[in-house]
């Protein structure tokens, strides 16, 4: 029997400040904050890809790791440029698979990695 899927992707991960996570998901993603229930320390924020959403449990620390959410972009150089913009670190420059996607890792405050992709072609 196969699951059958709605659509929907919640990714969950954790973060030390509610408020500055907020903050800088929506100012650098552009994410929108769907709600935050304080009783059980949880935030979830819409993202622009339909039926993709973020959710932050707050936690007094944070193991980096877990969850990578990869972003597709339609101009990873803009993205990258923009990432700049606004001081987010990243673990280098664009990674480039001629023919297959471009990849770029970047980091929030409480240092979970994701990545931007831009598609370069169809695998052979």
């Amino acid at each position: 029997m196969a699951v059958d899927f709605d659509g929907g992707l919640t990714l969950s991960m954790r973060a030390t400040d509610l408020d500055r996570t907020i903050a800088w998901y929506q100012t650098v993603l552009g994410f929108t904050l769907l709600y935050r229930a304080e009783q059980m320390a949880w935030c979830e924020l819409a993202t622009p890809v339909g039926k993709v959403n973020v959710g932050f449990s707050e936690s007094e620390t944070v193991m980096p790791g877990g969850a990578v959410p990869t972003w597709g972009v339609t101009d990873i150089v803009a993205a990258q440029a923009m990432l700049a913009e606004h001081g987010v670190r990243t673990d280098g420059d664009i990674q480039h698979i001629p023919g297959l996607v471009k990849l770029l890792t970047f980091y929030d405050p409480d240092d979970n990695a994701m990545m931007f992709y831009e598609t370069d072609g169809a695998p052979a």
